[in-house]
């Protein structure tokens, strides 16, 4: 069985999609089409080289959703997928390339989750880090214990989880980690902190969004990021978009039920290669045969 996973933000890079646009006479016109959406020239940045630029929440979210989207619609003799998945952003291109919403309705979504995720990052001061080698349980525990806001938001792969909240709670969870045993406690460079309770006020206008846009039920399951498992119901699939907002990507989780439910070939549609490492890494039985075709 196929699965195609979609990336999320951190992916993007200077040059993003160019090869595809002049290439595909069908993903150019699907990136002008996202120009007009959005009311400025996306591709000029995702084409350029400003890497600082591209990194601003509101351009990131886009660009990265319209580059592996594009990928999925406009391949050329891309089979369809048995599932689909995607990390935080790359959710709404899942849907998407599951038939479960068009391109424009959720790029309108994209859209508004950048810009209110972006206010968010402006108000209230926050950051993320990686954490390498512990078990879940004791970053949940530490992170509990810690004064402030700090959760576990990404469960990237067994041993490799990433924390977000307040600056001074996530620096101190980082020494209180280290001490635990972390092998290493790394600060990401973002905006704000992802998938917190910090990214709370973005919930009410996004709500509106979700709530206003027409979602079907999939032609294929998706694995959503809050519940882990595969999930067709549009009813299900629209709650759990917006507490994703807030609430951990269980990636780790999400892959496991995918191999769980008979996936063996994991394609991954978007920017970079992030995802194809961690599913190897999430999959590790040898009797398990995966094969990962990153395109991009």
């Amino acid at each position: 069985m196929k699965a195609y996973l979609f990336p999320g933000q951190g992916a993007q890079f200077p040059g993003m999609g160019k090869t595809l646009y002049e290439s595909s006479s069908e993903a150019k016109a699907l990136m002008e089409k996202a120009n007009e959406i959005l009311g400025f020239r996306i591709t000029d940045i995702m084409f350029g080289d400003d890497s600082e630029a591209l990194k601003a929440t509101k351009v990131t979210q886009p660009a990265i959703f319209i580059h592996s989207t594009a990928l999925a619609l406009c391949t050329p003799g891309l089979a369809k997928p048995d599932m689909t998945g995607g990390h935080s952003l790359g959710e709404f291109s899942a849907l998407v390339a599951a038939g479960a919403v068009s391109f424009e309705d959720a790029l309108r979504l994209v859209a508004v989750r950048a810009n209110e995720m972006q206010k968010c990052c402006e108000k209230v001061p926050g950051t993320m880090a990686a954490i390498i080698g512990l078990p879940n349980e004791t970053i949940e525990q530490v992170c509990e214990a810690t004064p402030g806001i700090v959760i576990a938001a990404n469960y990237n792969c067994d041993g490799q989880v990433v924390i977000s909240g307040e600056k001074d709670a996530v620096n101190a969870a980082c020494d209180a980690l280290k001490a635990a045993g972390a092998k290493r406690a790394l600060p990401l460079a973002v905006s704000g902190a992802f998938h917190s309770p910090l990214m709370e006020p973005a919930r009410a206008e996004l709500g509106k969004a979700i709530e206003a846009t027409q979602i079907h039920a999939p032609a294929c399951p998706i694995y959503q990021n809050v519940s882990a498992k595969a999930e067709t119901d549009p009813v299900v699939i629209k709650a759990n978009l917006l507490s994703q907002l807030t609430s951990p990507v269980r990636w780790t989780q999400s892959v496991k039920a995918m191999l769980a439910d008979g996936a063996r070939q994991f394609t991954e549609l978007g920017p970079g290669t992030v995802l194809q490492g961690l599913v190897k890494r999430i999959s590790g039985a040898e009797n398990i045969e995966v094969s990962i075709d990153g395109l991009s």
